[in-house]
């Protein structure tokens, strides 16, 4: 037996392992890698793509990441919040065309009127749904009274990215006042809020190793999260990091084969949880997203925000679909999702099964 057949079959593996299969450049060794992801992803989860409406809300944000176009020092960007009732008409159009969930996103604020301003949409969202919809949170870090004020209006979910788990790198990429420790706290506070807990990587960022991305896989597991959200790292002109990876059109397939490689490790050590297949694969390749689905992803999140505000929301450079209308957008997605032979899971939540068994206390096997 071969030692990628070797490690295929591992039910447990560990970083050495890991950093063989993220170190795979053979086509033909890559393609039995995602294939033994996708048998995975095929029996734990299912072949049905789970949509997520994405709301961008709001741009504006206390944080200064170093990797981030929106972050709050950078003057170039025309600062946004979307009214409640502009997000919770897009919430009803993604409802009306039978997404089962809806993610709002946006940058970090912990202000009083934040708060409440979240809390308002959430519940707004169940009342228009019957409370049959999923809700999703990407808000950042949050004290445990405003975790809980979100949950009880009704948010089931929230992704909370550690970015990476080696603490130097953690610290190059973020200013002295944003703390790891605290970033591990806050995934503590969203575990004892009961909610669905993702979490998440940037992949491919300047002096990361494979051992690196190894023990982000194994943190994610260790750390029993639900769901998982990352994508490749691709800077941002306006940002301290424009230029840490040099021609960055030079290694844009790296960067895409190495997000893919991290979604099929990913899916062979967490097995039963959520994956997304981002925005950032789509930015790196055409077919980004679908081959994301492919290697093991099972969730993809179409942007149904307002076309007049994504230019303001630009993370890194090159974001697709932003000229795109949302129904335009959902039609193609549909294409491109049944092209590869998965179907889409219309009018479900898509819980994340790992969720459902940590509840019930069995295990997936």
């Amino acid at each position: 037996m071969s030692v990628l057949a070797s490690i295929l079959n591992t039910q447990h593996l560990g970083v050495d392992d890991l950093v063989t299969l993220l170190s795979l450049e053979d086509p033909a060794e890559l393609e039995r890698l995602y294939a033994a992801a996708y048998a995975v992803k095929a029996r734990e989860v299912g072949k049905v793509v789970y949509l997520r409406g994405l709301v961008e809300v709001t741009n504006v944000c206390v944080c200064e990441c170093r990797y981030c176009g929106i972050r709050a020092g950078n003057p170039d960007v025309e600062r946004y919040t979307i009214e409640a009732e502009e997000v919770l008409a897009g919430a009803r159009w993604a409802w009306d065309q039978g997404f089962g969930s809806t993610v709002l996103q946006g940058g970090e604020r912990c202000d009083g009127a934040f708060i409440d301003y979240v809390e308002g949409i959430v519940a707004g969202m169940h009342e228009m749904s019957g409370r049959e919809i999923g809700v999703t949170l990407s808000l950042g870090e949050q004290r445990e009274d405003t975790y809980r004020r979100w949950r009880r209006a009704g948010a089931q979910r929230y992704l909370l990215r550690i970015e990476t788990t080696n603490r130097e790198l953690f610290a190059s990429i973020h200013t002295d006042d944003q703390s790891f420790d605290q970033r591990l706290e806050c995934l503590d506070r969203l575990r004892s809020c009961d909610y669905q807990v993702g979490t998440g990587v940037m992949i491919g960022l300047p002096g990361q190793t494979a051992a690196d991305l190894a023990r982000d896989v194994l943190f994610m597991r260790d750390r029993d999260v639900d769901m998982v959200g990352m994508g490749p790292f691709i800077p941002h002109q306006d940002t301290p990091m424009a230029d840490s990876l040099g021609d960055f059109e030079q290694i844009k397939d790296r960067q895409l084969e190495l997000g893919l490689k991290m979604i099929a490790c990913v899916r062979l050590a967490l097995r039963d949880v959520n994956i997304a297949s981002t925005t950032a694969l789509q930015a790196l390749g055409p077919r980004g997203r679908e081959r994301g689905l492919l290697a093991g992803a099972n969730i993809l999140m179409p942007n149904v925000t307002d076309t007049r505000f994504r230019r303001g929301y630009q993370l890194y450079d090159g974001k697709p679909g932003l000229d795109e209308g949302s129904e335009a957008s959902c039609r193609a997605l549909e294409r491109s999702v049944e092209a590869v032979g998965e179907t889409i899971g219309y009018h479900r939540r898509g819980t994340s099964p790992h969720y459902r068994r940590r509840k019930s206390g069995s295990k997936s096997e």
